[in-house]
């Protein structure tokens, strides 16, 4: 291509990090490029969130602008910004592979602040701010707007302590904190298309729609589809607190979907695992997962102020799995949450001093609180016991080879009194759940 194509973007030193990625990558293929700064409603206003702003699109309108005015040629997003149908004449013509996904909390100053009753967490977003209340109802959020720099600048002059980032914006900035400055939130579902850096252009630009094809990374491209099409069927946008993960692993598309309301009390949530060569299933998944949550009150807990058709009959006080669902009548209406939520101790390196020879996990909120905690490379354990199906699952999947698993504690202690040797309690370490009190320990 003779041309010079113009690339549209924010000004922020993200969005500059965005579009020189899309740049570099051009002229790879033998393409001069120039950047072409445009500042958004979304930069512009910082005192407000964003859900609060009124409008769609509050980082991409103006560039969907100059786009529409061939003031640029292409302009470049971070996906999760974008409105899930796009202006008319501009189309979606590339996904750049996807960077890290998750959210991560930057501690202000005490490390150790989940041990005290209260907290202060800084966040804009009403997904992170949900989901957050949902497993820490006791703790307060604030407000946070503006680029990651004016963010982390923000948290270190207020008496917060931490504030929520997406960890994919700090990596690529070289912001990313020390290990005990920064936690990894793995629970946290993150927001549909989080990570991933999208190009759009004209539609009739055939020849420039060509080149982007080149720079597609198509599994990202599948798996943010699928996201964004959850998100728009149940009609999220920025005005509802909705989080999507579409991954594949090992030729598997593993689909997480959630809905909460905007105090954190409920939540909704939809998971899938199916071959990624099933290209029906697939293309059904999103209408699924939405229609999921919409039948069982995500309209309602959306917009509180409309009634749905069925009253309430019954009430579960955890969230319910397909097939205890399929269980209900369908005259019935059913509401959900999980009533007790644990919390998740902050343990000492020495509780987890490597190596250990045995260890014993009795549920898979101690495998989470452990994970919490430790990264899975600081886990050497040699012999893993555990009960239950589900928690030597997650086990074998973040941790390590599960040795022995038996459906009940008594079944899992008996088995160890017969079996092994050396079973007194000094040869073991212990991650139990305390269902009473909802707090995971360890001996």
């Amino acid at each position: 291509m003779d041309r010079v194509i113009r690339i549209g973007t924010r000004s922020s030193e993200l969005a500059l990090w965005q579009a020189n990625t899309v740049a570099k990558q051009l002229e790879h293929l033998d393409c001069k490029t120039e950047i072409v700064k445009i500042d958004s409603i979304g930069d512009e206003v910082l005192n407000k969130p964003l859900y609060e702003l009124g409008v769609t699109g509050v980082f991409t309108k103006n560039l969907d602008i100059a786009l529409l005015n061939e003031k640029i040629d292409i302009a470049v997003h971070s996906f999760k910004d974008v409105p899930t149908r796009l202006p008319n004449g501009i189309v979606q013509a590339a996904v750049l592979k996807r960077g890290d996904f998750n959210d991560l909390l930057v501690i202000k100053d005490d490390v150790n602040f989940f041990t005290n009753d209260t907290a202060v967490i800084a966040t804009g977003s009403l997904r992170r701010k949900a989901q957050w209340l949902y497993r820490y109802p006791n703790h307060t959020i604030v407000g946070l707007r503006g680029n990651v720099n004016t963010r982390l600048k923000k948290l270190e002059d207020n008496d917060w302590d931490g504030a929520i980032f997406a960890t994919a914006g700090l990596k690529r900035l070289n912001l990313l904190p020390e290990h005990e400055k920064g936690l990894k939130l793995d629970w946290m579902v993150p927001a549909p298309a989080q990570g991933a850096v999208m190009v759009a252009a004209l539609e009739k630009d055939e020849e420039l729609l060509e080149i982007l094809k080149q720079i597609n990374h198509e599994e990202t491209s599948k798996c943010v589809a699928i996201e964004r099409d959850f998100l728009r069927i149940l009609e999220g946008g920025c005005t509802a607190p909705i989080g999507a993960l579409a991954l594949v692993i090992k030729d598997e598309l593993k689909f997480r979907g959630v809905l909460f309301s905007p105090d954190g009390k409920h939540k909704l949530e939809y998971t899938k695992e199916i071959p990624f060569s099933s290209t029906d299933k697939i293309d059904a998944l999103a209408h699924k997962a939405a229609n999921y949550i919409l039948d069982r009150g995500g309209k309602k807990m959306m917009r509180p102020e409309i009634s749905i058709e069925k009253e309430t009959n019954i009430y579960a006080t955890k969230t319910l799995s397909l097939d205890q669902l399929k269980l209900v009548d369908t005259k019935l209406g059913v509401e959900m949450s999980d009533f007790i939520t644990t919390r998740e101790n902050r343990l000492k390196p020495v509780v987890v001093k490597s190596p250990i020879k045995n260890v014993v996990f009795t549920s898979q909120n101690a495998v989470d609180s452990l994970l919490n905690n430790f990264s899975p490379l600081e886990l050497d354990f040699k012999n893993i016991y555990c009960v239950g199906r589900r928690t030597k699952r997650l086990i074998e999947k973040k941790i390590g080879k599960v040795a022995q698993v038996e459906n009940s504690a008594e079944k899992l202690a008996n088995f160890l009194v017969e079996n092994i040797e050396c079973y007194l309690i000094y040869d073991f370490n212990f991650f139990l759940t305390s269902k009473s009190s909802g707090c995971n320990f360890s001996t």
